[in-house]
């Protein structure tokens, strides 16, 4: 039976807020940046079909725009197979869901059942030292809330700090890009994309637990309430693995 509580609900749908990267311009590169599309659309879909309520968030609020890469009409075709990303960007319902979206600042913890980070290359830059939203990590997290986190997006791991000083991340097993994929990338491009590798750095954290699974292909680790996905094709499975620890 495809019927869950949420959708015998309508009236109380679980809740998610899905933070979606502002854009940037690459230090390494020059390219400009953003979020990923498969890791807002695929974890959007999986939520919706199953009778949750997603709002979109930002860090600063406004326009998003997309990594060209993710793009599934890209001309380098790198994700042209993506049509689920096709069918949102073509939607004038959806797409309008990236336009004019609510800072982050404007999040109630107590409305909403869980958190999600949407990677893409922006948050190697505007997630990282962004103490506002580690903050708004950690209130989620320590308010018994999911808190979900895709690819690039889990770089936050490396600084976010719980509110007695201790890292969110210590004693804990959770993934995102691997130093395989982005040698895979640099190598694809031809230079060096990031300003910092996640796994690398995770690796100096004495008391946490990075793990990856194949290169490239989806993977999720669930640690209690913190579930993380490794890269672009794990934004589905952590958005059913939200669903799962909610209870449907």
């Amino acid at each position: 039976m495809s019927a869950n509580i949420n959708m015998m609900n309508p009236e109380k749908p679980k809740k998610v807020a899905l933070i979606v990267a502002n854009a940037s311009t690459s230090k390494q590169t020059g390219w400009q940046i953003g979020f990923w599309w498969a890791e807002v659309t695929h974890p959007y879909f999986e939520f919706t079909e199953n009778g949750y309520q997603v709002d979109f968030y930002s860090p600063d609020g406004g326009d998003l725009i997309a990594d060209s890469f993710s793009d599934p009409e890209d001309q380098s075709g790198y994700s042209a197979n993506d049509l689920i990303s096709l069918g949102f960007k073509k939607s004038a319902k959806h797409s309008q869901l990236l336009k004019n979206t609510k800072s982050i600042s404007e999040i109630n913890v107590a409305d909403y059942d869980a958190l999600f980070l949407a990677g893409g290359q922006s948050p190697m830059y505007t997630f990282i030292e962004n103490e506002d939203l580690h903050k708004l990590a950690a209130n989620f997290y320590e308010a018994g809330k999911v808190l979900a986190i895709v690819c690039h997006a889990t770089c936050i791991l490396l600084k976010t700090k719980l509110s007695g000083g201790s890292l969110l991340a210590s004693g804990k097993t959770w993934t995102g890009f691997a130093n395989s994929e982005e040698q895979f990338a640099d190598s694809y491009v031809g230079m060096k994309i990031q300003p910092f590798w996640i796994e690398e750095e995770a690796k100096k954290i004495n008391d946490t637990n990075f793990i990856t699974g194949g290169m490239f292909k989806p993977f999720v680790v669930r640690d209690g309430r913190l579930i993380t996905g490794q890269q672009q094709f794990s934004g589905g499975v952590t958005a059913k693995s939200v669903i799962e620890a909610l209870g449907i």
